[in-house]
């Protein structure tokens, strides 16, 4: 088992050093990677950058965007905030296993902590921590926040939050719903949280456990594909259709580009954790008459909920 911290806060580097521990990690190894950023808003592989950040006043302000390779929303990081990634080969991954060390940690603390919903780990019934999940081949990534003493204004400042997301959580604000964990227990701060992680790791996986750190990865090639505008953004496109909604699984945005009676271009936006069969959907989708009986044709190969509800989303155009 392998247990690594980063010595740098620039998002763009701990991004590009997780994908480099994903494409390669051993067989039968765990990798346990604890990074932090410096004021950052982090969007999920398929979100649109311009709808779920304040992009101006996080610049202005010194803050940067990033888009990590899983799914899901967008989230704030601070160096109140520890990120960690659990990566490992398919044969040594588990979820379960891996949500454990983070409960043992803060066991150590006094804190109860469990998985709720989808993604998030709550404790005292507010949510602490946000977890997502990717896949490269058989090597697979499992990551998210541990929020100990986050500027909670700041959160607030620069993402944007749907209305509809809120009112599904039943609550009236982002602030709300999360806890910082140095609320629940003055011992926890960032180090001794790094501490008790090291500790729980070891303790779940058995036997010693080698620190590491990666400032001699070679990443500059992965760093500047993280840095990239193209990355971030995406390509910049004018839509004529645009359709969205909230589902169980996640918010969804069609787009649409329409000439000469085809779809032109498509792009799906969406906080789903699924990142693949969005992609997949557009490609199908691209180049097909705009009709709906040639759009649920394109949609008819994918044999899953999400492609369902957005083939009944776009027939709303059609009525």
């Amino acid at each position: 088992m392998k247990f690594i911290i980063s010595t740098s806060d620039n998002p763009y580097r701990n991004l590009a050093v997780e994908e480099y521990l994903t494409d390669h990690v051993k067989e039968n190894e765990c990798v346990l990677f604890l990074w932090q950023n410096h004021k950052t808003v982090v969007i999920g592989r398929n979100q649109n950058a311009f709808t779920e950040c304040k992009f101006e006043k996080l610049r202005n302000d010194g803050g940067h965007l990033a888009r990590r390779l899983s799914g899901g929303g967008a989230v704030f990081h601070d160096n109140g905030n520890l990120n960690f990634s659990f990566i490992a080969s398919e044969c040594g991954y588990s979820v379960e296993k891996q949500i454990s060390v983070i409960i043992k940690a803060l066991e150590k603390f006094g804190v109860s902590a469990e998985k709720t919903g989808r993604n998030d780990i709550e404790a005292d019934g507010r949510k602490f921590s946000g977890n997502a999940y990717f896949q490269k081949g058989e090597k697979r990534c499992h990551h998210g926040t541990l929020m100990v003493n986050v500027d909670t204004e700041h959160l607030s400042d620069y993402l944007c939050v749907s209305a509809d997301k809120l009112a599904g959580k039943g609550v009236e604000s982002v602030r709300s719903r999360i806890v910082n964990l140095s609320e629940l227990s003055s011992d926890i701060t960032i180090e001794t949280l790094k501490t008790a992680m090291i500790e729980a790791f070891s303790e779940i996986y058995g036997g010693a456990v080698e620190i590491a750190m990666p400032d001699m990865i070679d990443i500059a090639h992965l760093q500047e594909k993280f840095t990239s505008d193209n990355w971030i953004f995406g390509r910049i496109k004018k839509f004529d259709i645009q359709i969205s909604h909230r589902f169980s699984w996640g918010g969804v945005e069609v787009c649409f580009a329409i000439d000469d009676a085809k779809i032109a271009d498509a792009k799906i936006y969406t906080d789903a954790l699924d990142t693949d069969i969005f992609e997949k959907m557009t490609n199908a989708l691209t180049g097909t008459n705009y009709l709906f009986a040639k759009i649920a044709e394109s949609l008819s190969p994918f044999d899953d909920l999400k492609a369902k509800d957005i083939e009944n989303l776009i027939k709303r155009c059609f009525i």
